[in-house]
């Protein structure tokens, strides 16, 4: 962010593409409020004005982060209406553009690996987010005729995650660098059934 950016914005806007940006980078554990605010251009007092707690702040970093990749299913519809078995091919070559640009991996992964207390109000966040995307890709596959298509959103969302850790764990030249291969394998095998 660009110090005429960050003059511009409102300090809410600011403190939470900070917090987002800074969490994915650094782990939530890794970053306290002092550093968002810094960074952020503002201050503690107003931090707690607009969020209650970091906890709070973590949530709607989550939410925002799911409302982006919200966006993403809309590009695909723009991109191929009406062509749901067009928006599955869309999906997975974004997931494999991700694969390669983001060694961190998935914001909501990370963030759940990292709270481990049962009740942190995030992990329900986490939860119900993901349950949004698998709800979403299923409808997709359904919708582009798939028979199986829980079977395969599973089988797709697995690979992705488990993708996700090869990249962070040996690079994207990696067993990841098969992804597309093995999405639309999959894909393949389940159209013939």
């Amino acid at each position: 962010m660009t110090d005429g950016v960050a003059e511009r914005s409102r300090p809410r806007d600011r403190i939470l593409e900070t917090a987002q940006d800074m969490f994915h980078k650094h782990g939530i554990k890794g970053v306290g409020v002092d550093a968002i605010t810094e960074a952020a251009g503002t201050n503690k007092m107003t931090l707690y004005r607009h969020f209650e707690s970091k906890d709070e702040l973590i949530v709607e970093c989550l939410r925002a982060t799911a409302a982006k990749g919200a966006a993403v299913w809309d590009e695909f519809e723009a991109q191929h209406p009406g062509d749901k078995l067009a928006q599955l091919h869309a999906w997975v070559r974004k997931v494999a553009d991700m694969l390669v640009s983001d060694s961190r991996g998935c914001d909501m992964a990370n963030a759940a690996v990292e709270l481990t207390e049962t009740d942190h109000p995030a992990r329900r966040v986490i939860k119900e987010l993901k349950q949004a995307q698998r709800d979403r890709l299923v409808a997709l596959c359904r919708d582009a005729g798939i028979g199986q298509a829980e079977l395969l959103a599973d089988t797709l969302s697995l690979l992705f995650e488990g993708a996700r850790v090869s990249v962070q764990t040996v690079g994207s030249e990696g067993p990841s660098a098969q992804f597309v291969r093995m999405a639309e394998s999959l894909i393949a095998s389940f159209r013939a059934r």
